[in-house]
């Protein structure tokens, strides 16, 4: 029975675990994730998370005894937004936040105004997110899911540019860096601790 992309990320997700309790190291853990990824079928799936005793098997080891029995309804995430690449905000505030759709550019623009980018439950469609920062006599608040890397190079004139930097343990997880200057305004961008990000492109791994 073929795979379907639920089922791949079952499967990196346990071993993205594994990888953060030290039962991979770092070659077997990319190796596994490449190789789960590329799965076609159960029987590609199965023994990627085999050998790791701290994990239960998916659910898709076991198929159920009555095969004519309807398969109970699993829940199903709404289809992400497409946006536009830029959030501008003059004299008022905008947002981006939700399930929605993020390239590898962002920018962010405000005067006399705030602007809010949240990234914790957006699907990221490359592995690099860069997001420029302009704001004038304003804000620009950037929130990013805690398992990804976040890297900042800002100037702040009369302002601040806060970037919380981190290194995200899985070394396929995607990197949001914030650029950009803050005129008599502020730039803060952190991850949200308890938030993890679930989609991202594959692309890097060959899969797409």
């Amino acid at each position: 029975m073929r795979v379907s992309d639920a089922d791949r990320e079952r499967v990196a997700e346990l071993l993205r675990d594994a990888y953060a309790e030290g039962r991979l190291d770092a070659d077997e853990h990319a190796e596994r994730i490449g190789a789960a990824y590329a799965a076609k079928t159960f029987g590609d799936l199965v023994p990627l998370t085999r050998d790791l005793p701290a994990h239960r098997p998916p659910p898709f080891e076991k198929p159920p005894l009555d095969a004519s029995a309807p398969a109970p309804a699993s829940p199903s995430l709404p289809p992400a937004r497409q946006e536009a690449p830029s959030v501008v905000a003059i004299f008022g505030g905008a947002a981006r936040k939700g399930r929605w759709r993020v390239g590898s550019h962002l920018t962010a623009f405000t005067m006399f105004g705030g602007v809010e980018i949240d990234l914790t439950d957006a699907v990221f469609e490359s592995p690099e997110v860069e997001i420029t920062v302009t704001a004038i006599f304003g804000g620009v608040e950037v929130r990013v899911p805690e398992n990804v890397s976040l890297q900042g190079s800002g100037v702040g004139i009369f302002g601040g540019f806060d970037v919380r930097e981190q290194t995200a343990a899985d070394p396929y997880a995607p990197v949001v860096r914030v650029k950009g200057v803050a005129l008599f305004g502020g730039c803060n961008a952190k991850p949200r601790r308890g938030k993890k990000l679930r989609e991202w492109a594959r692309k890097q791994l060959g899969t797409e």
